[in-house]
C-alpha cells in the first residue's frame, strides 16, 4: 500500500506551468495594487482633505510683534538721520524730557538756596558779632535794629527748607504704545549716533552724577554753610550768657536777640538737614541736585528740542491653499517736533511720516536677505 501512496504525493509536489504562470500573475497584480495604493496615499497627503473649503484670500494684519518692529526700527534711523539735518550747525541742542526739565529748575532751586542760606547766616553772624561788641548801652541802640530785623525770617527758611525734598517730587504718568516706552530713548540714542557733537543732552539716562568736581563743589557749599551754623551757634551761647548777666530792659534786650538768633540756627539746622547730604539717593536732594546741576551747565544757552515718535510693525501674513503661508513685514513711523529757544520761542517745527513698503521674510537666513543684515 506504501507504492500508492508515495505517487499521490509526487503527484501533487508536481506542479503544471499553467498553474505556476497564473501564480506569478496574481502577484503581479497583487503588487502594482500595493503600489498604486501607496502613490494615492502620497498625492492624498499633499493635498488638504476632502471636507477642506477653499480659502477667501483674505490678509491677517491682526499680528503685531517684534519681527515688524525691526521695519519701524529701521524707519527710525532715518528720520533720526533727516532729522539732524535740519538742526542749526551753530547751535548746540538739548532734547526736551518733562521730568528732566523739572529736576533741572530743582536742582539750579536747591543750589541757590544752599548759597543763600550760607549768605545769610553769614551777614547774620557779622551783625551778631558787632552786636556782642557793641552791647554798651550807647551802641545798643544803633546796633539793636539790624540785630532785630531778620527774627522773623526763620520761619520762612524753615518752611522753604523742609519743601526742598518735594521739589523733585513728579506726578508724570507714561503711556505705552506700539513700539514700548523706550521709544524716546530709542531716537534719542538713533540722534547721538548721527549728530553726537551737536547735543548738549538726551534728557534722561546718565547725566553726569559720578563727577567727582560737582560732588566736591557742592559738598564745599554744605561744608561753609555748616561752619556759619557753628560760628552761629557759638554767637547764641555768648547772648545767652549775656542775657544771664543782665538785668532789666537789657536782660530782656538780650533775650529777645537771643531768641531770635536761636530760631535762625534751628531753621538752618533744618535745612542742614533737609539736604541729607550723606544719603545717596533719589530721597537726597543734594545727591539730586547733583545729577541734574551736570545737565543744566552743559544745557545752558542751547536750543531745546522737543520730540514725539511713534512706532509700530506690522506682520501681514499670507494664507494660501497649496503654498502655506507667507510672511512680509512693513513698519510705520510718526514723527512731530518742535525746536525752541530757551525762552520759549519756536524756531521750527515738522511732522513726518514714513512707511516700508511690506516685503517678505526669507525665513531660511540666507546671508543677503535685507531682514537679517544690520541696516547701518
Amino acid at each position: 500500500m506504501s507504492a500508492p501512496y508515495a505517487g499521490l504525493a509526487s503527484a501533487q509536489n508536481t506542479q503544471s506551468p499553467e498553474l505556476l504562470d497564473a501564480r506569478a500573475r496574481l502577484l503581479d497584480a497583487e503588487t502594482r495594487q500595493a503600489i498604486a495604493e501607496a502613490e494615492r496615499a502620497e498625492l492624498l497627503a499633499r493635498l488638504p482633505p476632502a471636507q477642506a473649503k477653499a480659502l477667501p484670500g483674505a490678509i491677517d494684519t491682526r499680528q503685531f510683534g517684534a519681527a515688524g518692529l525691526a521695519r519701524a526700527f529701521d524707519l527710525a534711523l532715518e528720520l533720526a538721520s533727516e532729522l539732524c539735518a535740519v538742526l542749526p550747525l551753530e547751535r548746540q541742542v538739548v532734547l526736551y524730557d518733562a521730568a528732566s526739565a523739572q529736576g533741572v529748575v530743582a536742582a539750579r532751586t536747591v543750589d541757590a538756596a544752599i548759597r543763600r542760606m550760607t549768605d545769610e547766616l553769614t551777614a547774620r553772624n557779622g551783625d551778631l558779632a558787632r552786636y556782642i561788641e557793641d552791647h554798651t548801652p550807647a551802641a545798643r541802640a544803633a546796633s539793636l535794629a539790624p540785630a532785630l530785623a531778620w527774627l522773623g525770617a526763620p520761619t520762612m527758611l524753615l518752611r522753604a527748607g523742609a519743601d526742598l525734598a518735594a521739589l523733585f517730587k513728579s506726578d508724570a504718568t507714561l503711556a505705552g504704545i506700539a513700539y514700548g516706552d523706550g521709544v524716546h530713548a530709542l531716537f534719542a540714542s538713533a540722534l547721538a549716533r548721527n549728530c553726537p557733537g551737536r547735543l548738549a543732552g538726551l534728557g534722561d539716562g546718565y547725566m553726569g552724577e559720578l563727577d567727582v568736581a560737582r560732588h566736591a563743589g557742592l559738598l564745599e557749599r554744605v561744608r561753609l554753610l555748616g561752619q556759619q551754623r557753628g560760628v552761629l551757634a557759638a554767637h547764641v551761647a555768648a547772648l545767652q550768657a549775656l542775657a544771664d548777666g543782665a538785668k532789666g530792659e537789657l536782660k530782656k534786650e538780650f533775650t529777645a536777640v537771643a531768641s531770635g538768633a536761636n530760631a535762625q540756627l534751628k531753621a538752618a539746622d533744618a535745612f542742614h538737614e533737609s539736604l541729607r547730604a550723606g544719603e545717596a539717593s533719589d530721597k537726597s536732594p543734594l545727591f539730586t541736585a547733583a545729577r541734574y546741576l551736570g545737565l543744566a551747565e552743559r544745557s545752558a544757552g542751547a536750543l531745546v528740542l522737543d520730540v514725539d515718535l511713534r512706532l509700530e510693525g506690522l506682520t501681514l501674513v499670507r494664507d494660501k491653499l497649496f503654498t502655506g503661508e507667507r510672511l512680509h513685514l512693513s513698519g510705520v513711523a510718526f514723527l512731530w517736533y518742535r525746536l525752541h529757544e530757551p525762552d520759549g520761542r519756536l524756531l521750527r517745527a515738522d511732522a513726518l511720516r514714513r512707511i516700508s513698503r511690506p516685503s517678505e521674510v526669507d525665513l531660511r537666513g540666507r546671508p543677503d536677505s535685507q531682514f537679517w543684515s544690520d541696516p547701518r
